[in-house]
Order: structure tokens, then sequence, then C-alpha cells
């Protein structure tokens, strides 16, 4: 995902993006190397795969907007019956960021999980994770691209019927892990936080077309302090940093299944 370079209120959400792994072509099936990009002008339709489809439909969804060519992506997604595991630090998130440079990293942290999360896929949650993530002046606008990107058409690409769930026996899959954060600019009004990170997405059970893969990219967030805590205003994606693949033995479906079931989601605390 990533923003076209222009300003204004149509401007503030990226135009065409570039993509991370995640987001890249083709599934390679589980254990699969790094894909390769996607091409900015790329649309949805051509491109395959759960990784490129998600950046494609978030780059949709933003595009026409701010001026950080980044690409784009939020609440995180744990798995069912899963609890979020308490963070430990200096103000651990609960009822908002701390109004400081550390607050806005947590922040973009946080957010970044739930931009890429397998909630805002489903149509019943998204509005309520936009509006807590945004600005109030820019909810409305996301609500109708990201409305118009995860289509049922979208959707049904990656699996997932018109509420956002996978077929019955699997499992979707999207968790972002946050592997590090830095900003620039602070202002005590505004800042501009990336992070960096790597995450599992796909769906796991037999019959998916779209294996679970691992895909690693960074998150450009332009944070604004508003009504009390840090909200974004507007959000971009690069691929990589990525690190050599190791030679684990990759788990079966059945395995990635139990780990989303069993492990919950992280609030991060910087």
């Amino acid at each position: 995902m990533s923003l076209d370079g222009r300003q204004g209120d149509d401007d503030l959400y990226g135009g065409t993006g570039q993509t991370r792994t995640r987001l890249p072509e083709g599934p390679d099936g589980y254990g699969g190397g790094r894909r390769p990009g996607r091409s900015p002008s790329r649309s949805l339709v051509t491109v395959v795969g759960v990784v490129v489809l998600l950046v494609a439909a978030i780059a949709f969804a933003n595009r026409g907007d701010d001026d950080t060519s980044s690409g784009d992506k939020g609440t995180s997604g744990s798995g069912a019956g899963a609890s979020p595991t308490a963070p430990t630090g200096t103000k651990p998130v609960g009822s908002g960021f701390a109004h400081d440079e550390q607050g806005a990293q947590s922040a973009a942290a946080n957010y970044a999980v739930q931009l890429v999360s397998a909630d805002i896929l489903k149509p019943a949650q998204r509005s309520g994770i936009l509006k807590q993530l945004f600005v109030a002046d820019r909810v409305a606008a996301l609500q109708s691209r990201f409305d118009k990107a995860y289509s049922q058409v979208f959707l049904a690409k990656i699996g997932l019927d018109a509420n956002g769930d996978p077929a019955s026996g699997q499992t979707y899959v999207s968790r972002t892990v946050p592997v590090g954060t830095k900003t620039s600019g602070y202002s005590g009004s505004a800042v501009t936080a990336e992070v960096w990170c790597t995450g599992a997405f796909g769906t796991a059970g037999e019959g998916s077309t779209n294996p679970v893969t691992n895909d690693w990219f960074t998150l450009t967030l332009k944070l604004r302090w508003a009504d009390g805590d840090w909200k974004v205003e507007s959000f971009s994606q690069k691929d990589g940093p990525t690190p050599v693949n190791g030679d684990n033995k990759v788990s079966s479906a059945d395995e990635i299944t139990k780990a989303v079931e069993g492990f919950g989601g992280f609030t991060y605390a910087r």
C-alpha cells in the first residue's frame, strides 16, 4: 500500500501501493519462500494470493491521498476464545496512550496490528475499528473505501464469505507482529511513526488454496493527538526489511489452526 504524494481531504490515504511479502503474489504453499512484490499499478483483479490481495485492497481503500510514499494497513486478530496478553512496562496500554513520543510508538504498534487483522475484513467489526484508530474527520471517507475494497468479490478471492468468515473446517489467519518502532517529527500534536512488522497470513484447513505464509513489511503512520489520544491521520506500507528465511520445519495446517486458537494476541507497550 502506498500514498500517491498528494494532499487534501481525498488525498490523505495513499494511491497506488507497494507491497510486502504477506501481500505479494502467488501462494507458495506452507513453507514457501518470500514472494516478489506487486507492481504499484497492479489492480485487485490481477493479484494472486492472500498477501497480494490484502495489500491491494488496503491500497485501494487508501488511494488518492497523503504524500508519504509507502503502503497501508490494525485490532489484533486473536484466535477464537483467546485472550489478549497483558503488557508490561511503563504505562501499559488500556485507557489510551501517553501524550508523548513513547505513547505514540505504543499507539502505532497496536494500530499496525489492527489495520492488518482478520477483524477488519468483517463488515460488522470494521466500522468500530476505523472509529477507534482514525481521526474523526477521516472515518466516513475511509469507511466507504474499505467497504468497497473488502467487497464480497474480494472476500471470496481469499476464501471468506460475505461476513468475513472462512468455510467450515478452515481458519483464517491474519496476525501482525511489530518487531520495532521509531518516530520522527514529534511536535506534541503530531508525529510520524514507523513500525517494522512480520506476521502470518492465509487460511489453514483442508482444501485451502491460500496456505498460511509469513511476511515482512514496514508501516508508516502519521498520528495526530485528538480527543485525548493518538489517532491515525494517514498510513502507508512498504516491503521489508526482510531477513533470510530459516530452515524451520513447516507445520501442518492443523498445527497452525491450533496455534491461532490457543495463543492470544498481544497489546503492545513501548
